[in-house]
Protein backbone atom coordinates (compact mmCIF):
# COMPACT_ATOMS: atom_id res chain seq x y z
CA UNK A 1 0.00 0.00 0.00
CA UNK A 2 1.36 3.41 -0.97
CA UNK A 3 1.47 6.25 1.54
CA UNK A 4 0.16 8.76 -0.98
CA UNK A 5 -3.38 8.56 -2.34
CA UNK A 6 -3.56 11.84 -4.30
CA UNK A 7 -7.11 12.33 -2.99
CA UNK A 8 -6.07 15.44 -1.06
CA UNK A 9 -4.28 17.17 -3.92
CA UNK A 10 -7.06 19.73 -4.31
CA UNK A 11 -7.07 20.79 -0.65
CA UNK A 12 -9.74 18.44 0.67
CA UNK A 13 -9.69 15.46 3.01
CA UNK A 14 -12.20 12.80 3.95
CA UNK A 15 -13.61 12.57 7.45
CA UNK A 16 -14.05 9.13 9.02
CA UNK A 17 -17.59 7.97 8.15
CA UNK A 18 -18.25 11.46 6.82
CA UNK A 19 -17.96 13.79 3.85
CA UNK A 20 -14.93 15.36 2.23
CA UNK A 21 -14.13 18.79 3.66
CA UNK A 22 -11.53 21.51 3.00
CA UNK A 23 -8.27 20.92 4.84
CA UNK A 24 -8.78 24.20 6.70
CA UNK A 25 -12.15 23.05 8.09
CA UNK A 26 -12.42 23.55 11.89
CA UNK A 27 -12.75 19.76 12.40
CA UNK A 28 -9.52 19.13 10.47
CA UNK A 29 -7.80 21.99 12.31
CA UNK A 30 -8.81 20.55 15.67
CA UNK A 31 -7.56 17.02 15.05
CA UNK A 32 -4.47 18.47 13.35
CA UNK A 33 -3.64 20.37 16.52
CA UNK A 34 -4.14 17.19 18.55
CA UNK A 35 -1.82 15.37 16.14
CA UNK A 36 0.81 18.11 16.59
CA UNK A 37 0.55 17.73 20.36
CA UNK A 38 0.97 13.98 20.00
CA UNK A 39 4.09 14.45 17.87
CA UNK A 40 5.51 16.93 20.39
CA UNK A 41 4.94 14.43 23.20
CA UNK A 42 7.01 11.96 21.16
CA UNK A 43 9.87 14.47 21.28
CA UNK A 44 9.29 15.23 24.96
CA UNK A 45 9.38 11.57 25.89
CA UNK A 46 12.97 11.30 24.65
CA UNK A 47 14.08 13.92 27.20
CA UNK A 48 12.22 12.63 30.27
CA UNK A 49 14.49 11.12 32.92
CA UNK A 50 11.75 9.60 35.10
CA UNK A 51 10.59 6.16 33.86
CA UNK A 52 7.08 6.57 35.30
CA UNK A 53 6.58 9.92 33.53
CA UNK A 54 7.84 8.38 30.27
CA UNK A 55 5.21 5.66 30.70
CA UNK A 56 2.50 8.28 31.29
CA UNK A 57 3.56 10.20 28.17
CA UNK A 58 3.39 6.99 26.12
CA UNK A 59 -0.16 6.31 27.34
CA UNK A 60 -1.13 9.93 26.58
CA UNK A 61 0.04 9.47 23.01
CA UNK A 62 -2.28 6.50 22.55
CA UNK A 63 -5.16 8.44 24.11
CA UNK A 64 -4.53 11.46 21.89
CA UNK A 65 -4.65 9.20 18.84
CA UNK A 66 -8.10 8.04 19.98
CA UNK A 67 -9.15 11.61 20.70
CA UNK A 68 -8.07 12.67 17.21
CA UNK A 69 -10.11 9.83 15.73
CA UNK A 70 -13.12 10.98 17.75
CA UNK A 71 -12.69 14.50 16.33
CA UNK A 72 -12.27 13.12 12.79
CA UNK A 73 -15.59 11.29 13.06
CA UNK A 74 -18.62 13.54 12.60
CA UNK A 75 -21.66 12.63 14.74
CA UNK A 76 -23.72 9.82 13.25
CA UNK A 77 -27.45 9.10 13.29
CA UNK A 78 -26.71 5.91 15.23
CA UNK A 79 -23.55 6.93 17.02
CA UNK A 80 -21.23 4.18 18.22
CA UNK A 81 -19.92 4.81 21.75
CA UNK A 82 -16.74 2.95 20.79
CA UNK A 83 -15.88 5.87 18.48
CA UNK A 84 -15.96 8.36 21.35
CA UNK A 85 -13.53 8.88 24.19
CA UNK A 86 -15.10 8.12 27.59
CA UNK A 87 -15.26 10.13 30.82
CA UNK A 88 -12.97 7.54 32.45
CA UNK A 89 -10.04 9.02 30.50
CA UNK A 90 -10.61 12.40 32.19
CA UNK A 91 -10.86 10.75 35.60
CA UNK A 92 -7.54 8.97 34.97
CA UNK A 93 -5.83 12.29 34.22
CA UNK A 94 -7.22 13.79 37.43
CA UNK A 95 -5.84 10.88 39.44
CA UNK A 96 -2.38 11.32 37.91
CA UNK A 97 -2.48 15.07 38.56
CA UNK A 98 -3.43 14.50 42.21
CA UNK A 99 -0.67 11.92 42.68
CA UNK A 100 2.10 14.13 41.25
CA UNK A 101 0.86 17.37 42.76
CA UNK A 102 0.97 15.80 46.25
CA UNK A 103 4.75 15.43 45.89
CA UNK A 104 5.41 19.03 44.83
CA UNK A 105 5.82 22.18 46.88
CA UNK A 106 2.59 24.22 46.81
CA UNK A 107 2.42 27.00 44.26
CA UNK A 108 2.10 30.42 45.85
CA UNK A 109 3.16 32.48 42.83
CA UNK A 110 3.03 32.29 39.05
CA UNK A 111 6.01 30.52 37.49
CA UNK A 112 7.60 30.96 34.09
CA UNK A 113 7.89 28.04 31.67
CA UNK A 114 11.37 26.57 31.66
CA UNK A 115 13.70 24.62 33.89
CA UNK A 116 15.30 21.47 32.59
CA UNK A 117 15.03 20.66 28.89
CA UNK A 118 12.31 18.09 29.64
CA UNK A 119 10.48 20.53 31.91
CA UNK A 120 10.59 23.28 29.28
CA UNK A 121 9.34 20.87 26.61
CA UNK A 122 6.46 19.78 28.86
CA UNK A 123 5.53 23.45 29.30
CA UNK A 124 5.68 23.85 25.52
CA UNK A 125 3.44 20.80 25.08
CA UNK A 126 1.00 22.40 27.54
CA UNK A 127 0.70 25.47 25.28
CA UNK A 128 0.12 23.29 22.21
CA UNK A 129 -2.56 21.45 24.20
CA UNK A 130 -4.25 24.76 24.97
CA UNK A 131 -4.23 25.61 21.25
CA UNK A 132 -5.83 22.26 20.49
CA UNK A 133 -8.45 23.00 23.13
CA UNK A 134 -9.18 26.42 21.59
CA UNK A 135 -9.58 24.87 18.14
CA UNK A 136 -12.11 22.37 19.52
CA UNK A 137 -14.04 25.30 21.03
CA UNK A 138 -14.15 26.89 17.56
CA UNK A 139 -15.40 23.61 16.08
CA UNK A 140 -18.03 23.31 18.81
CA UNK A 141 -19.51 26.67 17.78
CA UNK A 142 -20.73 25.18 14.49
CA UNK A 143 -20.76 21.40 14.92
CA UNK A 144 -21.49 18.76 17.50
CA UNK A 145 -18.44 17.59 19.47
CA UNK A 146 -18.09 14.94 22.15
CA UNK A 147 -18.10 17.12 25.32
CA UNK A 148 -15.55 14.85 26.99
CA UNK A 149 -12.94 16.06 24.48
CA UNK A 150 -12.86 19.56 25.96
CA UNK A 151 -12.71 18.17 29.49
CA UNK A 152 -9.86 15.86 28.50
CA UNK A 153 -7.81 18.60 26.83
CA UNK A 154 -8.38 20.94 29.76
CA UNK A 155 -7.16 18.30 32.26
CA UNK A 156 -4.32 17.28 29.97
CA UNK A 157 -2.92 20.82 29.94
CA UNK A 158 -3.11 20.79 33.75
CA UNK A 159 -1.32 17.44 33.82
CA UNK A 160 1.43 18.65 31.50
CA UNK A 161 1.96 21.65 33.80
CA UNK A 162 2.22 19.38 36.85
CA UNK A 163 4.53 16.95 35.03
CA UNK A 164 6.78 19.87 34.00
CA UNK A 165 6.99 20.90 37.65
CA UNK A 166 7.65 17.29 38.71
CA UNK A 167 10.38 16.82 36.11
CA UNK A 168 12.05 20.09 37.16
CA UNK A 169 11.72 19.21 40.84
CA UNK A 170 13.26 15.76 40.40
CA UNK A 171 16.14 17.16 38.34
CA UNK A 172 16.86 19.89 40.91
CA UNK A 173 15.87 22.73 38.59
CA UNK A 174 14.36 25.64 40.54
CA UNK A 175 11.14 27.17 39.30
CA UNK A 176 11.49 30.73 38.08
CA UNK A 177 8.87 32.86 39.77
CA UNK A 178 7.27 35.58 37.67
CA UNK A 179 8.08 39.10 38.82
CA UNK A 180 6.17 42.15 37.67
CA UNK A 181 8.48 44.56 35.93
CA UNK A 182 8.77 48.05 37.29
CA UNK A 183 8.39 50.01 34.07
CA UNK A 184 9.29 53.29 35.80
CA UNK A 185 12.82 52.02 36.36
CA UNK A 186 13.42 50.88 32.77
CA UNK A 187 14.99 53.31 30.38
CA UNK A 188 13.95 53.40 26.77
CA UNK A 189 16.11 54.43 23.91
CA UNK A 190 14.73 56.87 21.39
Amino acid sequence: MKIYTKTGDKGETGLFRGPRVPKNHPRVDSYGNVDELNALLGVVQQEISDAEIRKIIASLQHELFELGADLATPPQDHDDANLRIPQSMVTRLEQIIDRYEAGLPPLTEFILPGGSKAGALLHYARTVCRRAERSVVVLKETESVNPVILQYLNRLSDLLFVLARAENHSSGQPEVKWKKLNHKDTKTQS
